[in-house]
């Protein structure tokens, strides 16, 4: 039993609310969360918080606008009733994955295309596709160029042609080395070298007196573009409004980019799923001494490698590779396996999935090297749009996520999908800074 302790749960997980409170002993606070006609949040707090101690728990999942209004609107009613501590549970930070987004040369992000058709949907138009994979010793490259390098010379010295002759560009007239007699200017070229040229470019056509009547096609025309687009660094604007709106401290869970714990004047506690993978690798999946740890991208190489040095387990890493200009061409980045899962179990550790593009086509990639079963072990299972049927038709052998986000939906819709219980954690972890005590524990996988 903690005392002098509330426990406040928004809308967006209520079992997780519920799991916390039974762990910590006490009930939830009674809070009233609705809407009015116009659309507008209602939050009322119906228990005093006056000098206690409060925690609201908020995910980020689901309507994410309405979460976070909601979050923000009871964080100032908890300051406004004299509230002794205001701590923010976030087990999914929101607004914390747009940094993802891709950039031009320009730092612009880039858009869709107008005109362009989205790719169609449905589970049986998935091709997973990731190719090149990397050549082991004794096995054939990959086939590139399907002439060799000469035959792109020959495309590109044919394109040049081409826009010389439409009159795309137009190279200047080389300028003469004689010059005159009265200074050292040089003198202007010859009228009949000048009509020689542009007959050469275009046919000529007859003109006044018979002269040839120089004809050019003006270049196409493209617009330039205007001011430049930037795009808002949103978990900088999420940290504002939490401090603003009166937070004193927040708990979340594997952030998605670390450093968004700077942007912050207050503290921040960012607990790991690790340990809760850790143990299911150890119990739950057989032989996990032979199976191989697999980071679907660079990014979350550090993450992977922190679980395999644990339990003492091999280590591949995929290379993605994203140079495509247009964002729809990002389904078609190329996967590179860096790593032998010849003959073994591959285990993907990644922080969040969203639309589960990224360890689908890795499943693919593994399946394809020779991996005989294929976990992907995932601590934020957002499963946004068609990620479930997606991950329905993959090569995926098994799911399994953590409840930090409503996972009822999801576990009915999808077969391969195991859910792992966070709420324990987070309980102890509010226990541990309700009594100042070191949440130091909490971190350690010895």
């Amino acid at each position: 039993m903690v005392r002098n302790i509330v426990v406040l749960g928004g809308n967006s997980h209520p079992q997780l609310t519920e799991t916390i409170c039974n762990h910590l002993g006490v009930p939830p606070a009674k809070i009233l969360l609705g809407k009015f006609a116009v659309g507008e949040t209602r939050v009322e707090i119906k228990e005093s918080v006056r000098g206690k101690d409060v925690f609201i728990i908020q995910s980020g999942g689901g309507r994410v606008n309405d979460h976070l209004m909601e979050l923000l609107i009871t964080i100032s009613a908890c300051r406004t009733a004299s509230a002794k501590r205001i701590t923010a549970v976030l087990p999914l930070f929101p607004y914390s994955r747009q940094s993802d987004l891709p950039y031009n040369k320009t730092g612009a992000p880039l858009a869709r295309v107008p005109g362009q058709t989205p790719r169609p949907g449905g589970a049986g138009n998935y091709t997973f596709e990731s190719r090149p994979q990397t050549p082991f010793p004794g096995q054939a490259e990959s086939a590139g160029l399907g002439s060799g390098p000469d035959s792109l010379h020959v495309q590109l010295a044919r394109l040049k042609t081409e826009d010389f002759r439409n009159g795309a560009s137009i190279p200047a007239t080389p300028a003469r080395s004689n010059t005159s007699s009265e200074g050292n200017a040089p003198a202007p070229p010859r009228r009949e070298q000048s009509l020689n040229y542009f007959t050469s470019v275009a046919p000529a056509v007859n003109g006044v007196n018979s002269l040839p009547k120089p004809t050019t096609k003006p270049p196409q025309f493209q617009p330039q573009p205007g001011y430049k687009q930037w795009v808002a660094q949103a978990g900088t604007l999420i940290a504002d409004l939490l401090t603003c709106a009166g937070a004193d401290h927040i708990i979340t869970m594997d952030l998605h980019d670390p450093q968004y714990q700077g942007f912050f004047d207050i503290p921040v506690d960012n607990l790991y799923g690790r340990h809760l993978l850790r143990k299911y690798i150890q119990y739950s999946i057989p032989n996990y001494q032979k199976a191989v740890i697999v980071s679907p991208d660079a990014g979350g190489a550090k993450r992977a490698t922190a679980i395999a040095d644990a339990l003492g387990m091999p280590f591949a890493l995929i290379h993605k590779e994203r140079r495509p200009t247009q964002i729809t061409d990002r389904q078609n980045a190329t996967m590179m396996l860096v790593g032998n899962v010849s003959d073994r179990t591959a285990i993907l550790i990644d922080d969040l999935a969203d639309t589960s593009n990224t360890i689908t086509r890795a499943a693919k990639l593994l399946k394809k090297e020779g991996a005989t079963t294929v976990y992907a072990l995932v601590t934020h299972g957002i499963l946004s749009g068609d990620a479930i049927d997606r991950i329905n038709a993959s090569a995926l052998d098994k799911v399994v996520v953590t409840n930090s986000v409503d996972q009822t939906d999801h576990a009915k819709r999808c077969p391969k999908l195991e859910v792992l219980e966070v709420g324990n954690v987070f309980a102890e972890a509010i226990r541990r800074v309700h009594h100042g005590e070191s949440i130091s524990v909490l971190f350690d996988y010895e």
